[in-house]
């Protein structure tokens, strides 16, 4: 089961209420980065690109636990940088358990094994660790040997201990379909709580711009990627909402929703999006309410917007569509495993 039946519940009940409530934006994702600074040095990572001064910055537990009251999303995401270098990340992940939000810290799988003393096993928190492909080419991805085989044992070493445990793979244009379908054949081995997948996004400030996809080559990909599981011979267990799927191989045609996982780090609130390098808002109701939002997104002609599909902007979209009566039956599948 790779979403548990009671976030289900929870996430379905919050899309519910803000409905009834009437609000047009709200988000379902915070993606909380408490700090920028990472043990590796990946070509397609824009974030390590930070001048020094900000790469020394933690957010402290406090601010961490603001942001998440203020923007009221059920889920938080902990990307980085490497979370697990925080000197205070078990704090902050015991502080969100408190409240109740689902968590998912991202991690390359490094520093896993030896922080799990940290943590408590909880239906609220989700390791969801970094891995491209098998062996070789994860380790080209993140410019490192030996890093598949260390991510890899900590997995099974999390799962030994009771944590949940997704995996999370950005999957670049050169990505050959056959050596992808064979590396989730081995991720179902490791007995995880889910895959997920997503194209390869144009950070602006990416050292290797080279490899990331345009929307129609994404569809092609995806759809060739794809076809065991979308057509019933495969049962991968992907942490996705299946509309999601549709969407990465051109089943479905989705808009951006940018508001839906708001980005918050130790420079503030990022505007527009976690993707777009276009300044900070001091707090979530800025904005919320002072962004154009109709200057991004595909529909709105944005350049920057035109071949993106990234789950941080489309999961939301998909999230939405799936309340719809046509749709229910069907996302619902996916957490009794169907």
């Amino acid at each position: 089961m790779a979403i548990n039946l009671q976030q289900a519940i929870d996430i379905g009940k919050y899309l519910v209420t803000q409905r009834l409530k009437g609000r047009k934006r709200f988000p379902l994702v915070l993606m909380l980065e408490p700090l920028f600074r990472c043990n590796l040095a990946c070509n397609g990572c824009g974030k390590i690109q930070h001048p020094p001064e900000i790469l020394k910055q933690n957010l402290t537990p406090e601010q961490c636990f603001a942001a998440v009251e203020e923007c009221g999303a059920p889920v938080v995401s902990i990307p980085g940088g490497e979370p697990l270098l925080h000197p205070q990340i078990d704090e902050i992940v015991r502080g969100l358990v408190q409240r109740k939000k689902y968590i998912y810290l991202c991690t390359n799988g490094l520093l896993l094994e030896k922080s799990l003393h940290k943590f408590q096993p909880s239906p609220y928190l989700t390791f969801s660790v970094h891995l491209d492909g098998m062996r070789e080419l994860h380790d080209q991805c993140v410019d490192r040997q030996g890093v598949f085989d260390i991510a890899v044992k900590a997995i099974r070493a999390a799962k030994a201990q009771g944590f949940r445990v997704t995996t999370n793979t950005t999957i670049f244009k050169d990505t050959d379909p056959k050596e992808m379908q064979a590396f989730f054949d081995f991720l179902e081995t490791l007995n995880t709580d889910g895959m997920m997948i997503s194209p390869g996004y144009s950070y602006e400030w990416a050292p290797d711009q080279e490899h990331f996809l345009k929307r129609e080559q994404a569809h092609a990909l995806f759809r060739e990627i794809l076809a065991p599981h979308q057509s019933g011979k495969k049962n991968w267990n992907f942490n996705h909402n299946p509309l999601f799927l549709d969407f990465l191989t051109g089943e479905k045609d989705y808009e951006c929703t940018p508001w839906g996982s708001p980005s918050y780090s130790v420079l503030g609130w990022q505007r527009p999006c976690y993707l777009l390098n276009e300044g900070y808002y001091a707090t979530f109701k800025e904005l919320l309410e002072d962004t154009d939002w109709s200057q991004y997104g595909r529909a709105s002609g944005n350049p920057k917007c035109a071949d993106c599909m990234v789950h941080c902007g489309y999961e939301p979209t998909a999230a939405m569509d799936a309340m719809q009566p046509q749709n229910i039956a069907r996302s619902l599948g996916t957490v009794f495993g169907k």
